[in-house]
């Protein structure tokens, strides 16, 4: 029960995170209101809502259940008022966006894991919903927003949930719970180190294309 309390708190970290992440790309693009508001709530529950339609969970809670689609739309539209102070600070963003990310992956990791009647089957399924919930949103935004997604071209980011959906299984034996924070924390941290590190994915240089 602690553990479902901390996941859920974690949760919402993430949704005002990501929700912060669309507002600020809705800026970018010179957005009004309204786009603020959409790129914040698809950043932030695009993902859930795509598993959920994939793994048949209708109507997908990320629509179902208030609070939630509410804290993403409430944190677009107090950035469309305040965007010259959260633009300031937008590295910042960085950092709760780490911790939503691993929050998503332990949560997508959880729920796909619950659709599988044997484990070992089921591992690739996992690793996907798992990054589909974490970083989906993120992709959903830089389409809107007319871009290339950022996960197809640099940075650890699927990536890094995709290996949550992988810690999760590993640590399942050890309870639901902890394979949650298990997952949570090294998603969080793998993110946060290549963040300082740098660390991105192998891509052609531009001579070589």
């Amino acid at each position: 029960m602690q553990a479902d309390i901390v996941v859920e708190i974690l949760n919402y970290v993430g949704i005002v995170a990501f929700a912060l992440s669309g507002a600020l790309k809705a800026g970018e693009k010179d957005m009004d209101i309204f786009g603020f508001a959409v790129l914040g709530f698809s950043t932030a529950l695009a993902g859930g809502i795509i598993r959920d339609v994939l793994l048949g969970r209708v109507p997908p809670v990320n629509i179902a259940y208030l609070p939630y689609p509410l804290t993403a739309l409430l944190t677009s539209i107090v950035a469309f008022y305040l965007y010259p102070y959260v633009k300031r600070f937008k590295d910042l963003v960085l950092y709760p966006d780490a911790v939503g990310l691993g929050a998503f992956a332990a949560i997508g990791a959880d729920i796909a894991a619950s659709y599988c009647q044997n484990m070992e089957n089921c591992w690739l399924t996992v690793m996907m919903i798992s990054s589909l919930t974490a970083a989906g949103g993120g992709v959903v935004r830089d389409i809107l927003s007319n871009e290339v997604p950022v996960i197809l071209r640099r940075e650890i980011y699927a990536t890094a949930a995709a290996l949550g959906g992988l810690v999760y299984i590993l640590s399942l034996p050890l309870g639901r719970g902890v394979a949650m924070l298990v997952t949570i924390v090294v998603v969080t941290s793998l993110r946060l180190v290549s963040l300082v590190k740098g660390w991105e994915l192998p891509h052609l240089k531009k001579h070589q294309v």
